[in-house]
């Protein structure tokens, strides 16, 4: 008897993933929270899996091959590169689903999964996962992007549900632009904050001292972000048309350094469409 993939049966899917590493860990753990069954785990060696696989009741550590075939769904967590070369190394079957969860990758590099027959698709989340318990943690709330096609989407649709976030459905085609948006809203906050902590040194002020006081101030932007929106929660003289204090910034950053002060009037000339949305220019 085939297996069912639905909102009402994912409680009887065999879960399995490959590639125990901190993404790995961080679903497979979540999952488990969430009382769906991680049915086995495997990496390169079995040395590498053991540790999620010993943490997980009734879950086995199992060479990729064997998680393929004791399992009904499995996540394919490896890092984006071997992606590819791990679904091309095993051979998969009708009735069964493969899932990659990169941002970037397309779910085409699952091509010898569906050649073999088994549904195939992409779940990504929105989170960061240097500690794997910290987003076991935190990944409540966020956003997990499906791309694949019915009934594999209902599958994990209900287990995005489930793990209480919230799905972005993505098109086929958009991963590399979906990525470079995440990279927006992540990384480039890290390049923000050393450009500002550049400024805070140039007057004797060490790097963790402004990380200390520039975080406060990010996190009440991302509150007023969550209650007003964009234009309204953006705060800042090009939210209220300040041209005086725009241009004693771009003096003062003059002098410290040449590069900088262009991204500031970059950062500036992109804020001007927020600040006329809001009505405050």
């Amino acid at each position: 008897m085939s297996v069912k993939f639905d909102a009402a049966s994912v409680d009887r899917l065999k879960i399995g993933f490959i590639g125990t590493g901190r993404l790995g860990k961080a679903l497979a753990l979540s999952f488990m929270d969430r009382g769906l069954r991680i049915a086995a785990v495997g990496s390169l060696t079995l040395d590498e899996s053991a540790p999620l696989a010993a943490a997980i009741p009734g879950c086995a550590n199992l060479t990729p091959q064997q998680v393929v075939d004791a399992c009904d769904l499995v996540f394919v967590t490896t890092v984006d590169g071997a992606i590819e070369s791990t679904a091309q190394s095993l051979q998969w079957r009708a009735g069964m689903a493969a899932v990659h969860c990169s941002g970037a990758t397309e779910v085409s590099a699952l091509a010898k999964a569906a050649d073999d027959g088994a549904m195939v698709g992409g779940f990504h989340p929105m989170q960061t996962f240097g500690d794997p318990e910290a987003a076991r943690r935190s990944l409540p709330g966020c956003t997990i992007t499906i791309e694949a096609g019915e009934p594999l989407y209902g599958a994990l649709h209900a287990i995005a549900t489930r793990l209480e976030c919230r799905v972005n459905l993505l098109p086929p085609g958009m991963r590399g632009r979906y990525h470079a948006a995440a990279g927006y809203a992540s990384q480039f906050i890290n390049v923000i904050l050393r450009e500002a902590s550049v400024i805070w040194q140039s007057w004797g002020a060490k790097e963790d001292d402004a990380v200390a006081a520039l975080l406060p101030l990010v996190q009440g932007t991302l509150a007023s972000i969550a209650g007003a929106g964009l234009a309204r929660g953006m705060p800042g003289p090009v939210s209220r048309g300040d041209i005086v204090s725009i241009d004693k910034h771009l003096a003062s950053l003059a002098s410290l350094d040449a590069p900088l002060q262009q991204l500031y009037r970059e950062m500036c000339s992109r804020s001007i469409a927020l600040g006329l949305e809001a009505g405050g220019v």
